[in-house]
């Protein structure tokens, strides 16, 4: 309710308002998109990494915790 009477008691008329709505959830999507694609990156570099460690560098990390069935 209160959100409503900000807009009726609002200076700018509704076609403005309606487009900086707009614009706004636009920015909203856009910045979710690009945090998502950040996240799913730096998991892809997280993998490529731990894919090129040498074997010494594996048993340093995780020790030798290993069995054998």
């Amino acid at each position: 309710m209160a959100k409503k009477r900000e807009e009726n008691n609002s200076n700018l008329p509704q076609d403005v308002l309606a487009k900086l709505q707009d614009t706004k959830n636009a920015l909203l999507k856009e910045e979710h998109k690009q945090a998502e694609e950040k996240q799913a990156r730096e998991l892809f570099e997280r993998k490529e990494r731990e894919k090129n460690l040498s074997f010494e560098e594996l048993l340093e990390r995780h020790g030798n915790k290993g069995h054998k069935y």
